[in-house]
């Protein structure tokens, strides 16, 4: 009986797919229905993240109802969200900036120069997977729609990189689905 609680196979790491493991694309984009197909050419690569890895938030918040004399007697989900955060690390990578500026807002490549604007407009909803590895299989979760919500102080040190950490929020697809996870042993 003891063989039968021990499964170390099941115990996984999130670690990422080499040579970045966020991508992003418009949103109405294709997207992928499992683990190991190729992304479309829409989505484009956001390069390395920061050790902190990806973090998800996927939260339910619920209230109650008391009856007289103060025991409850119902609970009620009153609300539901979803966003994930990560730290993009490639500064120079033009794509990780439009995700962060808006696309919009950032023009140019590093052979020409590279401008940004620093605006109050509002990010699109785009279309955002995420690729990940362990011990032969593949993670992959996709986020139908979702915004960067948030990106926290950026610092420019001696002794760190230059990173964006974005947090995007999803929101429901038609069928009422935040985000998608798909997993298979790698071929």
């Amino acid at each position: 009986m003891a063989d039968k609680l021990n499964h170390p196979e099941y115990v996984t790491t999130g670690k990422p797919k080499v040579g970045g493991a966020v991508f992003r694309a418009p949103l109405g984009t294709e997207l992928p229905t499992d683990a190991l197909s190729a992304l479309g050419a829409a989505f484009k690569c956001l390069g390395h993240c920061s050790d902190d890895g990806l973090k998800n938030k996927d939260a339910i918040s619920s209230g109650s109802v008391k009856a007289w004399g103060g025991y409850t007697i119902h609970h009620y989900q009153d609300g539901k969200s979803d966003a994930f955060r990560f730290k993009l690390v490639e500064a120079l990578n033009v794509e990780a900036l439009k995700a962060v500026y808006g696309d919009e807002n950032v023009t140019g490549d590093l052979a020409t120069g590279i401008h940004i604007q620093s605006t109050g407009q509002e990010h699109e909803d785009c279309a955002w997977v995420v690729d990940m590895i362990h011990n032969g299989y593949a993670k992959r979760i996709v986020v139908p729609c979702a915004k960067v919500t948030e990106v926290a102080e950026i610092a420019y040190q001696d002794n760190a990189v230059v990173g964006y950490d974005t947090t995007i929020s999803a929101s429901p697809d038609e069928n009422g689905v935040y985000h998608h996870e798909y997993i298979a042993k790698k071929a």
